[in-house]
């Protein structure tokens, strides 16, 4: 297979940090000469998704297998769970609960196993490396496990027995477990992660950096603080009862298209749904339900939004505390609008939270936020008419350096009138990956509770280490600097997802040994360490038959359900494992004297669930309620008013607004997002279908002030400088500007191309989560050659 035009830059322009025509990072078949724009004024989903759904499957090398998949995707009759979004399955059992990006994702993964022994033989890692990201993944499916070779710069075959051996004589050479570093992303099942993370600390590490480190953190450490647990508290029955739905930095239609579904029936039946956003996106406006046939054939819309608050990137704070200042102005003439019944009984700190508020000027919620006071008045009073709200939240609020502080604040404002524990309402984190929450509720976590540690070395019979571990950015620099030498990475595409992908890069490059547990060829199996593995698993939609019979693994979504799932077609290759099997035989190469009966946990998976209900709260009975219907929810204190804080109460914080939403004078504050046409670091096309883009992700969207200012047209090229915290700067060269209706000073650009523009010392203090939706950047209109 020939790569497609304009490659990507070699390793060593990229370990510059300022790469020319950096769109190749991620890029699609598309070359930039052929792009266009268009406004975008249809609905989110409908014929649109439609046709999409019916070109990704005429494309399919399996059309047959990816129509069957429809069928049974998010299905609790032996169907598979979409290894897409987290968003919860219908559980009234609707047939065709699937969405667009989850038909993409199962049948971008469901090709040929095209990636094998000669395919690599013709293709050197040097020349692989100046493929783009969409011509590696586009290869087909990874057949059969390879370990890299220096004297010919390629991969070649390697037995799963000897690569389990590699694993382990290395692990075992080191000079202490925290000399390795164990990441996962979110694609991993239950019973795998409980595997990995108990052979790690078997070994002897907290060292597991995880995709949460990079998205949702912020969520769970304020959650945790605020309310003792660190998931939300909403299910599907209360999206079914909410009077008022609050979207902040969400972008459903692409992120999780199947809540489309849910805000068309909260809009039916009169409910409120305000999205808080810089960008104003087509989800935010009307959908049509591809499942409901009548709409469909009538074209029959349904608003999905009723109000848009077009926050100034950073600005979510400020504008919560509005809210809470209007909402306490009017208590003044009212007492009745706060819940003080609530107040008095569940939460501590309120009198500090309501003398903070009194304390924040309306003038400098206004600067803040970029909303004015009359606006923010207007928000406050749909939050006061409504009995029950749900604030729900993504990636847009917690990347930033006061990520933490911002979900406080909203839960703050849930707190003032009783929003937590009751029908209708409650905070709802939207998690983006299928089990990306499963992760961290099964172990995978670099900062475990005593708690936790205690019951695994109870039941496991091991003595697990105590400190705590690396994160992902703390695991890159260690990387750096040698003090870790082993990277294992289960799932995911790391070097893409990382920021400051030059020194990703070298981080990579300076092990002694990486190994890669993937489905399908990307960038971080081109950049590795002086020994690296390529180890290829099974796909969630392929049968995973193991000594006891076929196996069925587990996934919880983002509101805590846990269900089963089995794969509905026969693995792509032979030469596959399961995720179970592969972690079982690298533990077993890395422990031959563990006590640990990791052979009976591969054969049979329903003894890692026995084992898991013994260790993991809320796991009581797992075999038995993972296969009812719909499966079960894991118990969430707080929905029943219980608050594992210090006090015992939900906590109020009463921080103060931050200093750093101005970007300075001349600067933009940039967010990165997502385009319609990919999934996480997975871009399947160049396409942003719903922001009317074809061709071209080397764009900045701009205020069009902004680009005036700047002597800019559509189109023009620009150059785009970011500034980090450590002094650095970082430059893409070749972008092309596009004028969006954002607020003046603020700007957005696709991930994972502009990660680049965030270094490694731009991180959150709070969460540690790089800050890639706030870089300062300057945009420069680039000279005539």
């Amino acid at each position: 297979m020939a790569p497609s035009p304009d490659p990507a830059p070699d390793a060593e322009q990229l370990m510059l940090g300022a790469v020319p025509g950096a769109a190749a990072l991620g890029r699609g078949p598309v070359p930039d000469g052929d792009y266009a724009r268009h406004e975008y004024h249809h609905p989110a989903a409908g014929w649109g998704a439609a046709r999409s759904v019916g070109k990704v499957l005429f494309r399919s090398p399996e059309p047959v297998e990816g129509i069957r998949a429809l069928l049974v995707m998010n299905h609790e009759d032996g169907g598979f769970d979409c290894p897409g979004c987290a968003w919860p399955d219908d559980p009234t059992g609707l047939r065709l609960d699937i969405c667009e990006n989850g038909v993409k994702h199962v049948t971008w993964e469901m090709t040929p196993p095209y990636a094998d022994r000669d395919f690599f033989a013709e293709h050197p890692v040097a020349e692989l490396t100046n493929w783009t990201d969409y011509d590696l993944e586009a290869v087909g499916r990874l057949a059969e496990p390879m370990t890299y070779d220096p004297d010919t710069d390629r991969y070649v075959p390697i037995s799963w027995e000897d690569a389990f051996a590699l694993v382990g004589s290395t692990l075992r050479g080191l000079g202490s477990p925290d000399e390795a570093a164990f990441y996962t992303s979110g694609r991993l099942s239950n019973e795998a992660t409980f595997l990995y993370q108990l052979w790690v600390r078997e070994f002897g590490t907290n060292n597991l950096p995880d995709c949460s480190n990079m998205c949702h953190e912020a969520s769970g450490r304020a959650l945790t603080a605020a309310l003792g647990s660190g998931k939300g508290t909403t299910d599907l029955e209360d999206w079914e009862q909410a009077d008022a739905i609050w979207l902040m930095a969400d972008n459903a239609g692409s992120n999780a298209p199947r809540m489309l579904t849910w805000l068309a029936e909260a809009d039916r039946r009169g409910a409120a749904l305000v999205h808080i956003n810089p960008l104003i996106e087509a989800a935010s406006r009307r959908t049509i339900v591809p499942h409901e046939f009548v709409d469909m054939a009538t074209f029959r819309t349904t608003r999905t939004g009723t109000r848009n608050v077009q926050v100034r990137i950073g600005g979510d704070l400020a504008l919560m505390r509005g809210v809470a200042k209007a909402v306490f102005e009017a208590a003044d003439s009212d007492p009745s609008v706060l819940d003080q019944d609530f107040i008095d009984t569940h939460t501590s700190g309120f009198e500090d939270y309501r003398a903070a508020v009194a304390a924040t000027s309306w003038a400098d919620v206004v600067r803040d936020s970029g909303i004015t006071e009359a606006d923010i008045r207007s928000l406050a009073a749909c939050y006061l008419s409504s009995e029950r709200v749900i604030i729900a939240w993504c990636l847009g609020l917690t990347q930033h350096e006061h990520g933490v502080d911002t979900v406080r604040e909203l839960t703050n404002v849930l707190l003032l009138r009783g929003n937590i524990g009751r029908p209708g309402a409650g905070p709802a984190p939207v998690r983006g990956h299928s089990n990306v929450q499963g992760n961290r509720t099964c172990g995978i976590d670099h900062r475990p509770t005593a708690a936790f540690l205690d019951k695994l070395a109870e039941v496991c019979g091991i003595d697990p280490p105590r400190e705590h571990g690396l994160g992902t950015v703390a695991a890159i620099e260690a990387m750096r600097r040698g003090d870790v030498k082993v990277f294992v990475a289960l799932g995911g595409n790391f070097v893409m997802a990382a920021p400051d992908q030059p020194r990703t890069f070298e981080a990579l490059r300076n092990c002694d040994l990486t190994v890669q547990v993937s489905t399908k060829l990307n960038r971080s199996h081109l950049v590795h360490g002086r020994r690296a593995l390529i180890l290829p698993c099974l796909g969630r939609s392929e049968r995973d038959v193991q000594a006891a019979g076929e196996q069925g693994i587990t996934v919880e979504d983002s509101m805590a359900m846990v269900h089963i799932s089995f794969g509905m077609k026969d693995p792509a290759s032979p030469h596959l494992r399961s995720e179970c099997s592969i972690l079982g035989g690298m533990a077993r190469a890395t422990l031959p004297d563990s006590r640990t009966p990791w052979q009976d946990y591969v054969d049979d998976y329903d003894r890692i669930r026995d084992t898991m209900s013994r260790v993991l709260p809320g796991f009581e009975n797992f075999n038995a309620r993972a296969r009812q219907p719909h499966g079960f929810r894991i118990a969430q204190p707080a929905r029943e008013r219980v608050f594992l804080t210090p006090s015992g109460k939900a906590e109020f914080w009463s921080g103060p607004l931050p200093d750093d939403v101005d970007p300075g004078e001349g600067r933009l504050t940039l967010t990165t997002v997502r385009s319609h046409d990919q999934f996480n670091t997975t871009i399947y096309s160049n396409d942003d279908r719903y922001r009317g883009v074809r061709g071209l992700r080397t764009v900045i969207f701009m205020n069009s002030d902004d680009m005036r200012a700047r002597g800019l047209a559509e189109f023009d090229l620009i150059d785009v400088t970011s500034f980090s915290r450590d002094g650095t700067q970082r430059t893409l060269y070749g972008y092309r500007a596009i004028a969006h209706p954002i607020p003046p000073g603020n700007a957005a650009g696709y991930m994972p191309e502009l990660n680049v523009l965030c270094g490694l010392a731009d991180i959150s203090s709070q969460s540690e989560q790089p800050v890639t939706k706030h870089l300062v950047v300057e945009v420069t209109k680039q000279a005539p050659a």
